[in-house]
């Protein structure tokens, strides 16, 4: 099988950055969402307030002793799912093969995408940039072969971090591994792993099979496995995908909406090839298209067009006339799309290549 290649992204502090990005003045001061009156509980805290210990699921009371000057604000889970529903469209652009752990990350499977050059690198890069542009907000990444060392890897460099471990690095990386890094290693399995002599993942691997399975029960294979940095679990989409679409942000921008139609063409290429990887094409129900302008206002438009099989340059040319009003503005960003029928029953989608 060929070498995977997956991405783990996790938003820095989210429901913090959510926050100071909507009201700057909490930028310059240590901040706790949630934990507020007697008996409240600290959901996330920014890094300012990490600094003097604090950390989430930690009583209000107790956060505010450690940092007398706490600024807290109560949780707005509307407003923090709406911005998560906004960067887990961004990763779906890249990939359907997207696995959400929470509102704020999930992992990706781009072993088969060939965008940015199939470089997952270069994929992290895009993501990240994308996130903070559009999203306001930071994401930390890691690249590696599977999950277990994609999470370790995205929280390496946190805040606003990337870290790649390519295949060949991992006999390597893993060796110096803290056990503590482990996953589902809390301090009581931490205490008996020490006991044991194995402070590192090198030292775990120098412990035999057996005498782990003894001591750990199932637990112990999974710790061995994983001590050698193996782990073999797929990305698990459990979501339709609804649409489909290709977007392009131009370093300089568009003069007009003459120089939209001459990128049109590529676009809607693009977004076919893009239609063409889905395993099987499901009816259109609808045509979008995405502008951004120089100003950074964007608008969108979508209409129904049920009869289309194969998207062409002619079927968007009569949403970008009704779109575009003023044909001499300068264009940041085009995009163009398609929703697909709603059908109700939800399907798992499987990987197309096992």
């Amino acid at each position: 099988m060929a070498q995977r290649k997956i991405i783990h992204v996790d938003c820095d502090c989210f429901y913090a950055a959510v926050e100071m990005r909507d009201d700057p003045s909490l930028r310059e001061v240590p901040l706790a969402v949630g934990g507020e009156g007697g008996r409240g509980v600290v959901t996330t805290c920014n890094y300012k307030a990490r600094a003097f210990g604090v950390r989430s699921a930690m009583p209000g009371g107790e956060a505010r002793r450690l940092c007398p000057g706490l600024v807290t604000v109560p949780t707005d889970m509307a407003r923090y799912r709406a911005v998560s529903k906004q960067v887990m469209a961004i990763l779906r652009e890249l990939t359907d093969l997207v696995e959400p752990l929470s509102l704020d990350e999930a992992y990706l499977d781009v072993s088969e995408v060939s965008d940015h050059k199939g470089s997952a690198t270069l994929m992290a890069q895009h993501l990240r940039q994308r996130v903070k542009d559009e999203v306001g907000i930071t994401i930390s990444a890691g690249v590696a072969p599977n999950k277990f060392l994609a999470k370790i890897a995205s929280d390496w460099k946190k805040p606003d971090g990337l870290f790649v471990i390519r295949p060949e690095d991992v006999d390597g990386f893993v060796r110096d591994l803290k056990v503590e890094k482990l996953f589902g290693v809390g301090q009581v399995t931490a205490g008996r792993l020490h006991a044991l002599g194995a402070g590192t993942c090198g030292d775990l691997q120098n412990i035999p099979a057996d005498v782990l399975l003894e001591k750990f029960g199932k637990q112990g294979y999974r710790l061995r496995e994983m001590a050698y940095g193996r782990d073999d679990r797929d990305v698990v989409v459990s979501r339709i995908a609804k649409s489909v679409s290709v977007e392009r942000t131009f370093s300089q921008d568009l003069p007009d909406k003459r120089a939209c139609e001459s990128v049109m063409a590529s676009l809607v290429a693009d977004l076919n090839l893009r239609l063409t990887r889905k395993s099987a094409r499901k009816p259109i129900h609808k045509l979008f298209i995405k502008i951004r302008y120089s100003d950074f206002s964007t608008h969108t438009l979508e209409r129904v067009r049920e009869q289309i099989r194969e998207p062409a340059m002619e079927d968007y040319q009569p949403l970008l006339d009704e779109l575009v009003s003023n044909a001499e503005r300068p264009v940041r960003l085009l995009g163009l799309g398609v929703r697909f029928r709603s059908d109700e029953s939800p399907v798992m989608q499987l990987r197309l290549f096992d």
